[in-house]
């Protein structure tokens, strides 16, 4: 996968969330509770493209930060 496009990715994640007013680690206890076993650890590599985002994840994501996938996958 493209490194860059994964950067970008988290990038948007990441502004995503702090426009919800999210830290890290509410984001990974949300998704905690909706049963994804991810770490604060994982959300922050994630955020800076070194880690790569699973189906149930983007949809858990998307759902949590109330957002469409578009604001998640845009490129712009």
């Amino acid at each position: 996968m493209n490194t860059e496009i994964e950067k970008k990715i988290g990038k948007n994640i990441r502004n995503l969330r702090e426009k919800a007013g999210f830290t890290q680690d509410y984001l990974a206890i949300k998704l905690q509770l909706n049963n994804c076993d991810i770490t604060r650890s994982a959300v922050a590599k994630i955020e800076v493209g070194q880690r790569h985002l699973y189906p149930d994840e983007i949809i858990l994501i998307k759902q949590i930060l109330n957002v469409e996938y578009e604001d998640i996958f845009s490129l712009e």
